[in-house]
């Protein structure tokens, strides 16, 4: 599936809220700690991370279409 979004200065400055980034820092942590998360914990992990590696692309994205 392919999008085309148009990259402003906002996009930049795009991030997980703070809820959603301590869920998954707690999730993480666990994990880190070697207690195995649950199934639903470990798809919603996956579900997380997979949100703020496309955040994190956006934000390059956007810095390279500004600079």
């Amino acid at each position: 599936m392919d999008m085309e979004l148009e990259l402003s200065g906002e996009m930049a400055r795009l991030h997980l809220p703070e809820g959603v980034d301590r869920r998954l820092q707690a999730l993480l942590d666990k994990q880190d700690r070697g207690e195995p998360l649950t199934e639903d914990e470990q798809v919603e992990a996956e579900g997380l991370v997979e949100l703020a590696d496309l955040l994190s692309l956006l934000r390059l994205r956007a810095s390279r279409a500004a600079g």
